[in-house]
């Protein structure tokens, strides 16, 4: 049972030795990743941004197309009640086309006025088209050199961590389901991804809280997987500390002044 034991607290941490130089070499390419995806999500918003924009000039061309028809509409109606001011029979009459006259009128200048806002919001929504074009270049730009600077660093580091990869399929295979699953999911939980590691000075390899010295001599002998009651890591082993031995201090004695 002791063997047994050993074998899988020395197959995690093989498992987590492995995994600590994937987070090296993780490490090594900084905020990259982070800041590229930022990058792409940026940039499809501009996109949604200008698609919107792109709908908008539309709405407000066709909005001019409708109050152009209208206009004409209007000019139609109004052609026709001059040619009814004609054949008018008392003043009555006449004054009530004259009034459907000055309603639509008023209704083109309504018109008119509405066309020349549309007109300026066109002009406006265009100025916001090319602003937020010339954001979405500058992003496309920056998106470019952070994805080239991730390649290489990237390429430099491809041959280990496949390497890294392969060992630790290997190793992964050495360490029992259930236990490989505890692993995972204590490792994903801890921000400096250690989830097995040894008592060093009395206290956790982890989090640094105290371990008892019985649970330290149930660690040592490894007849079965101790946890941390703090954080929850495998406690692999504990780490005897030799402490150097401090040199005595020479100590002088005072000579007696003899009294005169």
């Amino acid at each position: 049972m002791e063997n047994t034991v050993a074998k899988k607290l020395e197959a995690l941490e093989k498992l987590q030795a492995l995994d600590s130089k994937v987070d090296e070499i993780k490490k090594i390419r900084g905020a990259l990743p982070e800041e590229v995806q930022d990058l792409e999500d940026e940039i499809a918003g501009y996109q949604t941004r200008i698609e919107k924009q792109g709908d908008d000039l539309k709405d407000l061309e066709a909005a001019i197309d409708g109050n152009k028809t209208a206009i004409k509409d209007a000019e139609k109606l109004i052609k026709k009640y001059e040619e009814q001011q004609m054949n008018v029979r008392n003043n009555r009459e006449y004054d009530a086309i004259t009034k459907e006259m000055e309603l639509q009128q008023l209704e083109i200048q309504i018109l008119e006025k509405r066309i020349k806002e549309s007109h300026e919001k066109i002009d406006a929504k265009k100025e916001e088209i090319e602003e937020t074009k010339a954001m979405l270049a500058e992003r496309e730009k920056d998106l470019s050199e952070k994805k080239e600077e991730l390649e290489n660093i990237v390429k430099e580091s491809e041959t280990d961590e496949q390497k890294i990869e392969k060992d630790r399929l290997k190793a992964s295979k050495n360490v029992e389901e259930r236990l490989l699953k505890s692993y995972e999911k204590v490792r994903k939980n801890m921000r400096n991804g250690l989830a097995v590691v040894p008592v060093k000075r009395g206290a956790c390899g982890g989090c640094f809280n105290i371990v008892p010295p019985q649970k330290q001599a149930e660690i040592r002998e490894k007849k079965k997987i101790i946890v941390c009651e703090h954080c929850g890591r495998i406690l692999s082993d504990v780490e005897e500390v030799i402490e150097e031995e401090k040199p005595k201090r020479r100590t002088t004695r005072k000579k007696a002044t003899a009294k005169k």
